[in-house]
């Protein structure tokens, strides 16, 4: 798996960050999404997924390889 953010699309929600707090994080300034791991380990990939399907700006894109 390898995770993408379209970092101009995010609108600071957090849900990213409650869900894989390993994988994403929040700029202090506004919030915005900061991807901490780009190619996660396999036991956090459903939180990933999950990361992505609940981003209410659509921001955050996961590629299975």
């Amino acid at each position: 798996m390898r995770v993408e953010v379209d970092v101009p699309k995010c609108v600071a929600s957090g849900q990213c960050v409650m869900i894989a707090p390993d994988v994403f994080d929040q700029r202090e300034e506004d919030g915005i999404v900061v991807l901490l791991d780009e190619q996660p380990a396999s036991e956090l990939h459903a939180d990933v997924r999950e990361s992505a399907v609940v981003c209410p700006a659509a921001a955050i894109r996961v590629v299975e390889k």
